[in-house]
């Protein structure tokens, strides 16, 4: 038997082990749009819950539209155009528009990754500026949330009269869906904000992937897009091809959480039982060209994987591990425990920690190899993590290893699916302590 998971930009087809009960699994997602530009306008002139977009461009004398950075596949090169010519039609030229790069903590972007992510025609018209979190004096105090943390927003953001935020609505590790507000802060918030919402206290709450009900991140977040406001939402969703499925547009809490419904529909997917070993993949690309983001497909899997089992994660890692902090953070610790001793101390701040914090949650659960052309770092022996050159050969090491190997689960989409034992999604701080019964 074979599959294909999202691996880079073309895929990577897979021959799973025989004799074993192997399952693959496989999303409802709806059909691509047949005419994404009409059906865009058409989001553009009837939203949910706020005037048409043309109508909140009444007298507004500027305007900005806050991108998601390359990290995520939105199809901005069908999006931007129809959105950016309703400004245009109601007269905010190109004079009078920022397109303002949703970074968060993420580098900035090259001219050609710009050019490849939003066309020639946007970079050549509008002024395209990348958010960069690190600088303080490019930012504005805001506020303090009920909960501390000190809200920092791009000044840029702050300064103009209609603000709008796009972006893609699929499963999140944090925020329990991406997309929404999630564009505001993290994307366009300073370190200090992104420092304490990212803190370690709140990474082990009751948070993850498909999680908003309780689920304090996605509150907090809440709470900051009340304090700075934005006026338009137009995010969408996307099948495995990068097309577009849905479009949510309006009022940025009521269209995200309608969009975040109708994803979940597509995307939840439930099996009867926890698998010995899963097969994950990071995404593909743009999410699998990091170790930083692959780690989201590990994340993927721990729905679904029992305690003390395996998880293969099959990533590209062209770009190789990361921020030079993530690596240096992640190879600073001989072992999981060792980092979590050292990211609970009060003093302690590095940028990137948190998706270390999510790699070893999922070494609580289960030991990980990665499939990839090429080892980007080297591990401390501490970590129960090993290099494979292929999905083959690093399942073949997994059941080796295990022993008494009865099921594979395969997760071809990897974190863009949300894999379910019955249904339960399990919050990342708890869920190797709350696993279904097999």
């Amino acid at each position: 038997m074979t599959v294909v998971l999202d691996f880079g930009r073309h895929g990577l087809e897979v021959s799973l082990p025989q004799g074993l009960d192997v399952e693959v699994v496989r999303t409802s997602r709806h059909p691509p749009l047949p005419d994404p530009p009409a059906a865009i306008l058409r989001a553009l002139a009837q939203p949910l819950g706020c005037a048409s977009l043309a109508e909140l461009c009444r007298g507004r004398k500027s305007a900005v539209v806050v991108v998601s950075d390359k990290t995520r596949p939105v199809p901005y090169r069908v999006l931007l155009p129809p959105l950016l010519r309703t400004l245009w039609d109601a007269g905010l030229g190109p004079d009078r528009v920022e397109v303002l790069v949703a970074t968060g903590l993420h580098r900035s972007n090259t001219a050609d990754e710009l050019l490849e992510m939003l066309g020639e025609d946007v970079v050549r018209t509008y002024r395209v500026r990348n958010h960069d979190a690190r600088n303080d004096a490019t930012h504005a105090f805001v506020g303090t949330t009920r909960r501390g943390t000190p809200v920092w927003i791009d000044r840029g953001y702050l300064d103009a009269d209609l603000r709008i935020l796009t972006g893609l609505i699929e499963p999140h590790l944090m925020a329990g869906y991406s997309g929404g507000r999630k564009a505001l802060c993290p994307g366009i918030a300073g370190v200090a904000t992104i420092r304490r919402i990212h803190g370690p206290e709140l990474l082990e709450a009751p948070i993850g992937p498909g999680i908003l009900d309780g689920n304090p991140f996605h509150e907090e977040l809440l709470e900051i897009l009340g304090m700075v406001g934005a006026e338009f939402l137009c995010d969408v969703s996307i099948d495995r091809q990068r097309r577009i499925t849905g479009i949510y547009a309006g009022d940025v809490v009521r269209a995200h959480c309608a969009g975040a419904d109708n994803v979940e529909r597509q995307v939840l997917v439930t099996v009867e039982h926890p698998a010995d070993v899963v097969l994950v993949s990071a995404g593909g690309y743009p999410l699998d060209q990091t170790l930083y983001q692959s780690i989201k497909g590990l994340v993927a899997a721990l729905n679904v994987v029992r305690t003390g089992g395996a998880i293969v994660l099959a990533a590209e890692l062209a770009e190789g591990a990361g921020s030079r902090e993530f690596v240096e953070l992640l190879t600073s610790a001989e072992s999981p425990g060792e980092f979590m001793e050292k990211v609970w101390r009060p003093d302690f701040f590095c940028i990137d920690q948190w998706m270390v914090q999510h790699l070893c949650q999922v070494l609580r659960k289960a030991t990980v190899w990665i499939a990839a052309p090429r080892p980007v770092l080297s591990f401390p022996t501490g970590f129960r993590i090993r290099w494979a050159s292929t999905p083959e050969h690093a399942l073949a090491e997994a059941l080796a290893q295990l022993g008494n190997v009865r099921r594979i689960l395969v997760i071809p989409e990897g974190p863009y699916a949300l894999a379910t034992v019955r249904g339960k999604k399990l919050p990342l701080g708890t869920a190797w302590r709350e696993e279904p019964s097999a």
